[in-house]
């Protein structure tokens, strides 16, 4: 794979991923905007990019980025722990509903 396929799949996760966190923020009653998604997606992956890249893959690092993350969405959007963890809950729900969609679409069509 060349660095542009690889970019662009960056890209285009990154902007899935900013959709999913815009939504579930707006459901949770929180008024940024896309581009806040957007900083969060990119911060969220950078974070699990740098854990996994100390600690490497497994429960640890995931526990660990996890809870990187969340400190981060709750200083990017303002709120507190509680908010963020049910933020991250209905992140999570969507990101699951997509990636069972996203690859299947073509077949859906």
């Amino acid at each position: 794979m060349t660095i542009i396929g690889v970019l662009i799949g960056f890209i285009i996760s990154l902007i899935i991923s900013a959709a999913v966190i815009f939504f579930a923020a707006k459901i949770m009653g929180e008024r940024e905007g896309f581009s806040t998604a957007l900083f969060a997606a990119f911060i969220g992956s950078l974070l699990f990019a740098i854990v996994s890249y100390l600690i490497g893959m497994g429960l640890l690092a995931s526990l660990i980025g996890g809870i990187a993350w969340l400190i981060a969405l709750g200083s990017i959007y303002n709120m507190g722990w509680l908010k963020s963890f049910f933020v991250a809950v209905v992140i999570w729900f969507f990101s699951a509903i997509v990636s069972m969609v996203l690859p299947n679409l073509p077949q859906l069509v």
